[in-house]
């Protein structure tokens, strides 16, 4: 087997390498602006400090009814390799469990769910002990009130099962947990194979829900599942599907997807890598319509990033149909979304973007925005993050409401010690 591990982290850093030169382009073009004075309040929560707390938080938090607040590092702490935190209302920041990369995993990027005793559910990346993967296939863990933690799977990789999971879990009244994996399953389409859905049940029995072939069916879903009342599964792929005929063309643009209960996938929609979207590395949410909203790292408008695009919210109805609700232009709009959504009671969509923003920072592209479309297309930008100590830069996480309305939510560098922040949004 390939190292899915080098495959990953060599495609990200083409990605930044990317970027940053259409940041750096679009600071010698002029492209400069400053952002409209918002009423939005930003706070600063916390700032990591690497070492013992933990570095680049990349995950959408989780909020109990006290108002504390969990989430994952994917780095730093006591080993080096990321951490489960849990940060109180007075800003006090407790590592509950500081991943060692052996059998307990390691680099989790995933956010946290819990049950209704207060256990923690998430994924780590790595780690796990399998030799399939370099630096191990990953792992699925929980989590106890008290920091023990019980690794529920370890993925094996190879034909038989997933490997490297990057999305959170979802669990279902019974206890079942499903998920997605980047890699493994052995479909036949991508290096390394092209991941799998699958399923633990209560007992941590792992059945193999459904293996991504890469092309015509999509691979490697990023993103996380959600379920309808009848048991399907919706998610998404980064790439595959058949219509890569814009800037894809080698791999395809990705896909949204639907698993039924008997393992039964559906496309429900390929995009082509044009004013419609490419490369969704989130997942979909559902509203009550059956309608799926989310996000595409590139495509959209084609005046940014030399004609690829910088990245679009969208939405799919339940016929298939897709409308781009807003593409970002990445000047001080924002670009590349890697986010998922999530939705007020209004019918407003908030979440982050990872570059572009305020001009400020990197070379003038900007680190970031947090941003809202409204049911018209209408974006407004939030925060435009300036990646130093008082605020943070490129988020990678989505956001959070509490009761009053209040968003919270991570950003994956900037903050005194440039490990990355967690904030708060007052609208």
């Amino acid at each position: 087997m390939n190292n899915p591990c080098w495959d990953w982290i060599s495609r990200a850093l083409s990605r930044a390498a990317i970027m940053r030169i259409a940041l750096v382009a679009a600071f010698g073009l002029g492209v400069v602006a400053t952002l409209p004075s918002q009423a939005q309040t930003f706070t600063l929560l916390h700032s990591f400090n690497g070492a013992s707390q933990g570095l680049a938080p990349t995950a959408t938090l989780l909020r109990d009814a006290e108002g504390n607040l969990y989430g994952t590092t994917s780095k730093g702490a006591r080993h080096g390799l990321g951490s489960v935190f849990k940060l109180d209302k007075a800003g006090k920041l407790t590592v509950l469990h500081a991943f060692t990369g052996g059998i307990d995993g390691a680099t989790p990027y995933a956010g946290l769910i819990w049950d209704n005793e207060g256990n923690l559910y998430g994924t780590a990346f790595s780690g796990g002990g399998s030799s399939n993967c370099y630096g191990g296939c990953g792992i699925v863990f929980k989590l106890s009130p008290a920091g023990k933690e019980t690794v529920l799977h370890r993925f094996a990789g190879g034909r038989n099962d997933g490997a490297n999971p990057y999305a959170p879990l979802l669990r279902d009244a019974h206890g079942n947990l499903y998920g997605t994996t980047v890699y493994g399953g052995d479909g036949g389409g991508c290096n390394s194979a092209c991941g799998v859905v699958f399923k633990l049940d209560a007992k941590g029995k792992e059945t193999i829900l459904y293996v991504f072939g890469g092309y015509f069916d999509g691979g490697y879903p990023f993103g996380g599942l959600v379920m309808d009342a009848q048991g399907n599964l919706y998610g998404t792929t980064e790439i595959g599907g058949a219509l890569g005929y814009n800037y894809c063309p080698e791999v395809y643009c990705g896909t949204v997807f639907r698993l039924d209960p008997t393992g039964k996938e559906t496309l429900l929609y390929q995009f082509t890598g044009g004013s419609d979207g490419a490369f969704p590395q989130a997942g979909v949410i559902l509203d009550k319509k059956g309608n799926l909203f989310g996000t595409t790292f590139a495509g959209g408008d084609p005046s940014c990033e030399f004609g690829s695009g910088c990245g679009v919210v969208y939405k799919l109805d339940a016929t298939g149909k897709e409308t781009t609700l807003y593409a970002f232009k990445g000047s001080t709009d924002g670009g590349y979304p890697e986010a998922v959504l999530v939705r007020d009671a209004a019918g407003n969509f908030f979440s982050t973007t990872w570059a572009f923003g305020n001009t400020g920072c990197l070379s003038g592209g900007g680190c970031g925005v947090v941003f809202k479309v409204d049911k018209t297309g209408k974006e407004t930008v939030l925060h435009g993050f300036a990646g130093n100590g008082k605020d943070g830069g490129n988020p990678s996480a989505g956001l959070i409401f509490d009761e009053q309305g209040n968003l919270y939510g991570t950003a994956s560098a900037g903050g005194t010690g440039n490990a990355g922040t967690v904030f708060k949004i007052t609208p």
